[in-house]
């Protein structure tokens, strides 16, 4: 098992979302615990560490830390406005 931890824009993005949309992320935030790299995600180019995965039309961005069991979720935000 992992540990999730969000930062502290991920949890004002959070804070946003309806609360439909809201329960489904928080939902795949939390099988990142069992899983950092679930059927779907995808590495970010130019970066080392970093991952995404969708939720809808909503990405959530993270890095996974493998040597100490850790993933950081970074940012939670549409997908128009996620890569900015």
């Amino acid at each position: 098992m992992y540990r999730v931890l969000l930062e502290r824009a991920a949890e004002k993005d959070l804070a946003r979302l309806s609360s439909a949309i809201h329960d489904r992320v928080i939902a795949a935030i939390q099988a990142l615990a069992r899983n950092p790299r679930p059927p779907g995600c995808r590495k970010l180019a130019g970066s080392q560490s970093d991952w995404r995965i969708r939720v809808g039309d909503y990405r959530v961005v993270y890095e996974i830390a493998d040597e100490i069991r850790v993933v950081r979720v970074n940012r939670v935000r549409h997908r128009r406005e996620v890569y900015r």
